[in-house]
């Protein structure tokens, strides 16, 4: 049975005439093979703490899968779970091992075995910028550059010059040698024109590939070399393609923090999906729209470019929608902590197209604190009781921060909480493989708050339908593309039904649906 003809009977068997969005399990609904997935970010140290000592580990996320599915996510994104002294991980002592606050090899291979059996794709952060200026390549040169040997195994591994080049270079203690490190002193950059390190990252791709992981988020890729866009793109397009090679089915997703027009030029990487930052955060179309300062054309119309200039240089790409990350300012901050501009915000990430990207956490309104790194990764609230299992410890740096809408626990119990809206969002995007999948062509002929687009995917059309305004607004859709259709799944901020009767469809204010 095909995809469409087994979401069809599932959602007529649980619907019985109400909105399938509402009924369905999420685990139950059949998932596509591709990549066109509902992704969940994992700060893996602050997730889900399995032994009591504070910090989040593989187990725990191991132990939240069946969580995870219910939310209606598919994917997952870990953030970087390899050795590491600093608390974020992004400098890499050894890239063939754990974390030891983490767990093991064996816990990881335990998680991506778990993970598959509910078909849910594990994606992992590969840091090929830099390494940590403990890593063995980095003191094996730093080594030879004291030793006067500027021939050694490693030092090409690396930028060193016996000149200072100004900001972002160090001094190698003791000569009169610089090394480069955009980032942080003790991040050093790796050489990516020395083919010895191309052939490196290549090994250590298909040492993870062979433990089952299904694709690589690409830390700071603009940065590779440093103002050599080219250079970078041909980085990434070589590692993905050898990535093709041991599994042709493999994901790559990257961050380039830039420009629209910088990540359009990117995609002649012909690598699939790009962070779309200029539409994320505070500034970013989609939480615009959900504080009002943008009205539904604007949205439909903003995504439609972004379409469009991606697709020009990879028709084959999977546009990366996300709100925040964990180097943002949460969404609940940017909105003010006003639950029904959260809500909408979750909603309205849920229909863009291409793959989606939720920052653990933003199902239940979690807050951040200030700019600090540290406040952007605080423990996920699994409990009013701080005590409980599996809540994890902050990080060292972090405050305390008093959250507004309470816990896990306490939103399960309240069906139009946040953390229930957004699993209704996630699962209307699954029971409607359209909306990620499908071409986007804007219908005339409605207002502005009013928005309307049609998907078409495998013969199948659906329509979703915005209304960002804060008021009801009834819509006169005799004469138009929607005539004859049918409200098949919608979102509203209390749970009000959205139905068409006869000619007519009300939008409840601030909402979504789709009709068939």
């Amino acid at each position: 049975m095909n995809y469409f003809k087994r979401a069809l009977a599932l959602s007529i068997t649980l619907s019985m005439g109400v909105s399938s969005v509402s009924c369905a399990p999420a685990e139950n609904i059949p998932v596509i093979d591709d990549n066109y997935r509902n992704y969940y970010e994992i700060f893996v140290g602050s997730y889900y703490d399995s032994d009591g000592d504070g910090t989040g580990d593989l187990k725990g996320i191991t132990e939240k899968l069946g969580y995870i599915k219910e939310l209606g996510a598919n994917g997952l994104w870990l953030t970087p779970i390899m050795p590491s002294n600093t608390y974020h991980k992004y400098d890499v002592d050894d890239y063939r091992q754990i974390d030891p606050s983490f767990g093991t090899l064996e816990d990881f291979d335990e998680l991506i075995k778990e993970a598959h059996a509910r078909d849910i794709r594990v994606v992992i952060d590969l840091v090929i910028n830099h390494t940590s200026d403990t890593n063995e390549w980095f003191k094996s040169a730093v080594t030879s550059v004291k030793n006067g040997d500027m021939d050694g195994e490693y030092v090409d591994y690396y930028h060193f010059s016996d000149e200072d080049q100004g900001g972002g270079w160090y001094q190698v203690s003791g000569t009169d040698y610089y090394y480069e490190a955009d980032f942080w002193s003790e991040m050093p950059d790796l050489n990516l024109t020395n083919e010895k390190v191309i052939s490196e990252i290549y090994d250590i791709a298909d040492y993870w590939i062979d433990r089952g992981v299904d694709g690589f988020r690409m830390d700071a890729a603009l940065h590779y070399e440093e103002n050599d866009n080219n250079k970078n793109i041909e980085v990434l397009k070589g590692l993905y393609d050898h990535c093709l090679t041991k599994n042709p089915g493999f994901y790559m997703v990257s961050e380039v923090w830039a420009s629209g027009s910088v990540i359009a030029d990117y995609y002649r990487s012909e690598t699939p999906s790009f962070f779309n930052f200029p539409a994320s955060s505070v500034e970013g179309i989609i939480e615009k729209t959900a504080r009002g300062f943008a009205d539904s054309g604007q949205l439909v119309n903003a995504v439609k470019k972004f379409q469009e200039d991606y697709s020009a240089n990879n028709p084959n790409f999977i546009n990366a929608w996300f709100l925040t990350n964990h180097d943002q300012v949460r969404v609940a901050n940017n909105l003010m902590s006003d639950e029904d501009a959260v809500k909408f915000a979750g909603g309205l990430l849920s229909t863009m197209p291409g793959a989606i990207y939720v920052y653990y956490g933003e199902e239940i309104g979690m807050k951040s604190s200030g700019n600090e790194d540290e406040n952007k990764r605080l423990p996920f609230v699994w409990s009013d009781d701080t005590s409980s299992a599996g809540m994890c410890k902050k990080v060292t740096g972090a405050s305390e921060v008093e959250q507004n809408f309470g816990s896990l626990e306490s939103q399960k119990e309240n069906e139009n909480s946040i953390y229930n809206y957004y699993k209704k969002a996630l699962k209307m995007r699954l029971m409607n493989p359209g909306i990620a999948r499908g071409s986007f062509d804007i219908e005339d002929g409605f207002e502005d708050d009013i928005a309307v687009v049609k998907r078409s995917y495998e013969e199948n059309d659906i329509f979703v339908i915005y209304n960002s305004s804060a008021d009801d607004k009834e819509i006169n859709i005799s004469d138009t593309v929607l005539s004859g259709k049918n409200v098949s799944s919608y979102l509203t901020l209390d749970g009000t039904e959205i139905k068409s009767e006869g000619e007519k469809l009300v939008m409840k204010g601030r909402s979504i649906c789709v009709m068939k």
